[in-house]
């Protein structure tokens, strides 16, 4: 097992919770100098949000699309602040599998994400997605509060 951290990636859902996590890891990318990939995962439009229509559920996917491509984009500018080169990715699928999935494919070295996000209520129901990767991230995770 290396300790060398080459790539990092933030995963980040654009929710304020999250620019703490932004923050540690690009400080992380400019002490190591580590190459950046910041990952917002676009969650897929349920049937049961579709069958509100065609048009309605067209609508909340560009809606997501533009907030992740604002979330990925707060990881680039907080980047350009440090030096650090950082790619904005929108990727689709279930946000905790998408992270670790990606993560793998992509010979990630540490998977940088907040403990808090946009997961509300739904915490209580699901489980949240940091704790998700946690459990399943065969890559290391910084869970920053």
């Amino acid at each position: 097992m290396s300790t060398k951290i080459e790539k990092i990636m933030i995963a980040t859902d654009g929710s304020e919770n999250v620019k703490n996590a932004v923050s540690w890891g690009i400080e992380l990318a400019e002490a190591t100098g580590a190459k950046v990939k910041a990952v917002y995962v676009l969650p897929p439009v349920s049937v049961s949000i579709a069958t509100r229509g065609e048009r309605w559920a067209d609508s909340l996917r560009n809606h997501l699309k533009d907030e992740g491509k604002s979330a990925t984009e707060y990881v680039v500018e907080t980047g350009k602040k440090a030096d650090v080169e950082v790619e904005p990715l929108i990727i689709e699928g279930n946000p905790a599998d998408g992270i670790v999935k990606f993560a793998t494919e992509n010979g990630i070295d540490l998977i940088v994400m907040g403990t808090l996000g946009r997961t509300g209520i739904s915490h209580l129901l699901l489980g949240s997605v940091a704790e998700n990767v946690v459990r399943h991230s065969k890559t290391q995770v910084l869970v920053v509060p």
